[in-house]
């Protein structure tokens, strides 16, 4: 049995009544094979003898001998303090709110003590300690051993002598009482567990068997054990993680389009990659010329769209890159050879937006083009959804709607997904599914670094628009502590008697109150800070405030009042992160700019700097900054390139939010990280490459093991294997 075949229900291991279910379901915990797999986030070494005096170097972990106890005056209170000593050093046990422990910790008994220590006061002090009698554990009283005893029920509770693992944990589950399930559930059921990767690899590479490296992981021994556990299952989750990348990729190659244009299943390519005529006709239209990054990107997909095989290209570009512009080509490119393409935002103000420029640059080329969004009703829809079917519309842009149940095309063959990562897989299949074999075009602002990219698109070909339009000049960023932004106000308003724009972004819409009291207090929020700059610091200058709760109509009035210039500030939320498109606008002012990611700093900061003037982005900060977010706003500060931000937001906060792969179905992973863990990935992924290559359909006994894996046990469910 593979470990996630153990789809017994938790209430099968002993101490897991009732009363806790309902704490594992909100946990995501209802399986033997859910509860095995809630890996450690970390191990507390205590299997060695780590003294008082190096208590600089982390946690100390000794044998301690109580000397005294005291109850001095600590402000209000007296709080009992626990003289102890290791035969060297002398400490005090500091017990806030704790003095039951007088009659625990006696004068004059040992006992096995574990804790963070500092000096304070004069003395070196912990108030964040554990400890047991050294008379409840079978030891020598001097010293620890190496070695922690086997696990068994009769000192599962002990915390010395080995390594504990430290497990994420919610509301009615605390750190013994997941180690005594996780130790129960060990030994009931891992011993059976089938290894998940083929032999050859195990041997070549030292790993553990699975149910020595599932328990060595969650329990071991020793340091040695739990670094090859780890580097085993490490290994094992990557490598059915690009398994699946891999069998994607083979899946797409090996279905051949069901195009006019390829009837013998090829063509001649000699061509492929070049304008098209109407696509010729386009670029002779625009006022400018293309980058080479827009040609270079272009030729990319013209030549994925004359080939046999479906197009899977994600096209990455910065803010401001042209990646608008390159899709309507390709569009153009579908709808010259008779097909309908589709282009799809994650909200109704970006996608209203593609449509009034599509509308612009393509209907005087003949496109029919059309808007599509939850908000389209009536007859109006009814319309639209008749024409879309008999193939009135050549192009239709639009939300989540595009792919609603009662939408169909006449012959849809083209699909581009703006700001890809908002989007899940289930999605991204919904819309495909609306065509045949169509291709597929994503696109991405965000920029997602390569190593992640490798990650969870390596079934994709990339194009990267690297180069801006001429003329644009960078965004100057400038940081200005929450009590100097008189100056930031003072510099805007300069701005605007010169003709500019500018933005102002909250990370609230509105004060939140819970039983009557301001919760947010010392957060600025947009509906109170837009009244605040209407009257005390721009009386006069007209103003008006978006977010999310506002209407898509009434979002549309207040975007076009501000694109024409009506509008001189816009007070707004995150909801202008993307899609908004000013050019005039030169002013971008966020404020508690500690509370933004990096790639949603980036991108306000990129809705600015789209004209000729010289533009400035204002992050204004909290007077009490963390560590994190100075570490943030300094790679705002240093960088103007995206992909080097997006490099620094992935070490920040590591692979799950910053290209949307928690959606994506890839990286559910439960131990691997494709950043700290790039050297396992690369060998991983040549490793399954060169087997699907050699035997794509799994069938040699040697890959055996694999092919009863993604049958049996998918590794991730979402994979849609």
């Amino acid at each position: 049995m593979f470990l996630r075949e153990l789809a017994a229900p938790i209430t099968n291991i002993k101490g897991i009544g009732p009363a806790k279910v309902k704490y594992f379901a909100n946990a995501g915990i209802y399986s033997i094979a859910q509860l095995l797999c809630r890996y450690p986030r970390d191990w507390e070494d205590r299997s060695r003898v780590v003294p008082l005096r190096c208590f600089e170097k982390g946690k100390v972990c000794v044998p301690v001998t109580v000397t005294h106890t005291e109850w001095p005056q600590l402000g209000r209170v007296k709080t009992l303090k626990v003289h102890i000593s290791d035969g060297e050093t002398n400490a005090v046990l500091v017990c806030f709110n704790r003095p039951f422990l007088e009659k625990q910790l006696l004068p004059g008994c040992r006992y096995y003590l574990y804790g963070s220590f500092s000096y304070r006061y004069g003395e070196l002090q912990s108030s964040a300690f554990e400890f047991e009698p050294m008379a409840s554990i079978p030891a020598a009283p001097t010293a620890m051993p190496l070695m922690p005893p086997e696990l068994t029920s009769d000192n599962s509770g002990k915390e010395f002598f080995r390594i504990l693992p430290l497990y994420p944990l919610c509301a009615g589950l605390t750190q013994n009482y997941m180690r005594s399930v996780i130790q129960a559930a060990l030994r009931q059921y891992a011993a059976p567990l089938e290894n998940e990767l083929p032999a050859a690899i195990m041997e070549r590479e030292g790993f553990l068997s699975k149910a020595d490296a599932l328990s060595a992981l969650h329990f071991p021994k020793n340091i040695e054990q739990l670094e090859l556990a780890q580097k085993t299952c490490i290994y094992e989750e990557l490598f059915y993680l690009e398994i699946i990348v891999g069998k994607r990729a083979l899946e797409r190659k090996s279905a051949a389009k069901a195009k006019g244009a390829v009837a013998d299943g090829g063509k001649d390519m000699a061509n492929s990659g070049s304008l098209s005529p109407l696509q010729r006709r386009f670029v002779e239209r625009l006022p400018f010329p293309l980058t080479s990054g827009q040609r270079e990107a272009l030729a990319d997909i013209n030549r994925d769209m004359d080939s046999p095989y479906p197009m899977a290209r994600l096209l990455q570009g910065d803010v401001g890159s042209g990646k608008t512009l390159v899709s309507f080509m390709a569009a153009l490119k579908a709808i010259e050879a008779g097909a309908q393409a589709v282009i799809m935002a994650p909200t109704e103000l970006l996608a209203r937006q593609h449509a009034e420029n599509a509308a612009r640059l393509l209907e005087p080329l003949g496109v029919r083009v059309a808007f599509l969004t939850g908000n389209v009703k009536n007859a109006g829809r009814k319309q639209l959804l008749k024409s879309l079917a008999e193939g009135g519309v050549d192009l239709a842009l639009g939300t989540h709607a595009l792919f609603s149940k009662n939408v169909q095309y006449k012959k849809l063959s083209l699909v581009v997904i703006d700001e890809q990562h908002r989007f899940g897989v289930t999605q991204r299949q919904a819309i495909l599914a609306k065509g045949e074999r169509c291709d597929l075009l994503m696109m991405s602002a965000t920029p997602i670094p390569r190593t992640l990219a490798l990650t969870v698109f390596g079934d994709m070909d990339v194009s990267v628009i690297s180069t801006l339009p001429p003329g644009r000049k960078p965004v100057e960023t400038h940081l200005a502590r929450q009590s100097n932004e008189k100056k930031v106000y003072d510099f805007v308003r300069r701005e605007l008697a010169q003709g500019r724009q500018a933005y102002f972004v909250y990370p609230l819409i509105e004060a939140v109150e819970s039983g009557g009291e301001l919760i947010s207090r010392s957060l600025k929020d947009a509906e109170s800070m837009a009244e605040r700059l209407a009257k005390e610091v721009f009386p006069g200058v007209p103003l008006a405030l978006i977010h999310s709760k506002i209407t898509e109509d009434g979002k549309s009035q207040i975007m076009e009042s501000f694109r024409s210039g009506k509008t001189k500030i816009l007070v707004a939320t995150s909801v202008v992160e993307v899609g908004v498109d000013v050019p005039n606008a030169s002013c971008m002012v966020v404020e508690h700019a500690e509370r933004f990611g990096l790639s949603a700093l980036h991108q306000l900061r990129g809705r600015v700097g789209r004209g000729e003037a010289q533009s400035f982005c204002f992050l204004v900060y909290s007077d009490e900054l963390t560590e994190d977010g100075k570490q943030r706003l300094k790679v705002m500060l240093e960088n103007n390139d995206g992909f080097v931000i997006a490099e620094e937001d992935l070490k920040l906060r590591g692979p799950g939010q910053i290209a949307g792969t928690e959606q994506s179905g890839y990286l559910k992973l439960g131990i691997a990280d494709p950043v700290r863990d790039a050297d396992c990935l690369a060998r991983a992924r040549a490793e399954a490459f060169a087997i699907l290559e050699a035997d794509p359909p799994l069938s040699r006994p040697e890959n055996a093991v694999i092919a009863s894996v993604l049958h049996r046990a998918p590794p991730f469910p979402d994979a849609g294997l």
